[in-house]
């Protein structure tokens, strides 16, 4: 139970000094560490697990669509929404059949919008980007305050 407690701890520590991008990309490993929990409990036949853990992803997913500004980057919020309904009805269906490879095509597609937002991170990092504006994708950390890890 300990390790537990400072397993949250650290999580806790992270988030509070991660900046909006870093966030992002915590959320996007976050959904593909439960969906990969969900495929194993779908493997053992196991339904609480599998449902436990892809509910975790799904929540997510719907914060991540949450967070999205619309009125800032139109175009990429637009098409991030589209991502994240597609990725939310996929899994939902996954869920309902049992569907291992619906739940392997979401992880690639989170995996490669992690990459991508790694990349992002990184160039931040190096000064090769403009400093993004706040709230330019995300609307600062409030907008995870219901995530639950």
């Amino acid at each position: 139970m300990r390790t537990q407690a400072v397993r949250q701890h650290y999580l806790a520590t992270q988030v509070a000094t991660a900046d909006r991008l870093q966030l992002v990309v915590m959320l996007y490993e976050g959904a593909i560490g439960f969906l990969e929990q969900a495929k194993e409990g779908m493997a053992a036949q196991d339904a609480a697990r599998k449902g436990r853990y892809l509910g975790k992803a799904l929540d997510i997913l719907a914060e991540l669509s949450a967070s999205l500004n619309f009125s800032e980057s139109r175009e990429l919020a637009s098409q991030l929404f589209q991502l994240y309904t597609f990725m939310t009805q996929h899994l939902t269906r996954a869920n309902l059949n049992w569907d291992i490879k619906a739940v392997e095509q979401v992880i690639a597609m989170l995996t490669t919008l992690k990459d991508a937002w790694q990349n992002v991170c990184q160039q931040a990092r190096k000064g090769e980007l403009d400093e993004v504006p706040e709230g330019k994708v995300l609307q600062g950390n409030s907008a995870l305050g219901s995530l639950r890890v």
